[in-house]
């Protein structure tokens, strides 16, 4: 069987991982890259013995691609995916998937128009703790579900937010909340169930940005449970903790470390686990979202964070900001 086409738009940082994820999949190939700095898509296209397209139309004519991969800043994801659908090519795209809810509806319109797979993402999900996490929710295994709570307080320096203009601007989506906390946010409301309602309060502490260093939210689930999230660009002097905690009148998991990588307490009254505690939590980066793309193709299946996954974690984003603005509740 052919191997799947990927094309990769956007060739800043996190482009290189993806990169690395398609070449690990041995049935992906990364067919060619694009970027409107075209010193830097020639650059990286020599380096991984791929093409590169001088504009995004070009891209969108080879016919040896099926999957366009966007790691573009994410003001222009919208804008991306919907040209690609309308070239009849499968979008993969990082988080947040968009900026605005309107232009996410969009996306996943142009998407179903086109008969293409949407996919986000949202790599956390695929971790092994946390799908074996998942399942104990929904297997009932904490029984009545109480709160859960999601930690991020890490460091992000000034050359961080130097290393691309797009970082650090509301507009650009280079707050805590929507460009690293989001990865958190989806996995407490995946775990926790639909969310009714939160709040929030947002701030900018330090260095010379204008979207929020530090984040506060509370939200209130239709299940009626609570959840927390703390978000934190500002820790002195490096990352410290990244956590999803769950809790029930049955069962208590904490995974933290400074990535969530560490499964710290995993008990339950009434199911008789493996010993979780102290075990590292295993990651295999982008390759699962690599994987599930390619089966999505090839076998005319949903990938597993589609647009309408990938929606619900910027809806809870874009109402905290919207509560950090008036001081209100926020439905959902």
């Amino acid at each position: 069987m052919d191997k799947v086409g990927f094309a990769v738009a956007g060739c800043g940082s996190i482009a290189v991982k993806h990169f690395a994820a398609i070449s690990q999949v041995a049935s992906a190939q990364l067919k060619a890259v694009y970027d409107t700095n075209l010193e830097k898509a020639r650059q990286l296209a020599k380096q991984y013995g791929v093409a590169y397209a001088e504009t995004f139309s070009e891209l969108l004519k080879r016919d040896d691609i099926q999957v366009v991969d966007i790691c573009a800043p994410s003001a222009f994801h919208a804008e991306l995916a919907k040209a690609a659908a309308r070239a009849g090519k499968h979008v993969l795209v990082e988080k947040p998937m968009a900026l605005t809810l309107e232009d996410a509806d969009e996306m996943i319109e142009a998407c179903n128009k086109a008969g293409v797979k949407l996919s986000v993402i949202l790599q956390n999900r695929y971790k092994p703790a946390v799908a074996r996490l998942k399942k104990a929710v929904d297997d009932g295994d904490f029984g009545k579900l109480t709160h859960g709570t999601a930690t991020v307080r890490w460091n992000r320096n000034w050359d961080y937010y130097q290393y691309s203009s797009w970082r650090g601007k509301t507009s650009m989506g280079g707050g805590v909340l929507i460009n690293q906390a989001i990865h958190n946010i989806d996995l407490l409301q995946w775990l926790m169930g639909e969310v009714d309602s939160v709040f929030a309060f947002t701030a900018h502490r330090l260095l010379n940005i204008n979207a929020e260093d530090v984040a506060v939210g509370v939200i209130q689930f239709k299940n009626g449970a609570l959840g927390t999230v703390e978000a934190a660009s500002t820790i002195y002097p490096r990352n410290l903790e990244e956590s999803i905690n769950i809790f029930g009148e049955k069962g208590t998991v904490i995974i933290g470390g400074i990535r969530a990588d560490q499964v710290l307490v995993w008990e339950f009254a009434e199911k008789n686990y493996a010993d979780f505690g102290g075990s590292k939590v295993e990651t295999k980066g982008h390759i699962p979202v690599i994987e599930d793309m390619v089966r999505s193709v090839r076998e005319n299946t949903r990938p597993a964070v589609d647009g309408e996954e990938g929606r619900r974690s910027l809806e809870i984003v874009l109402a905290f900001h919207e509560s950090a603005r008036t001081g209100k509740v926020i439905k959902i």
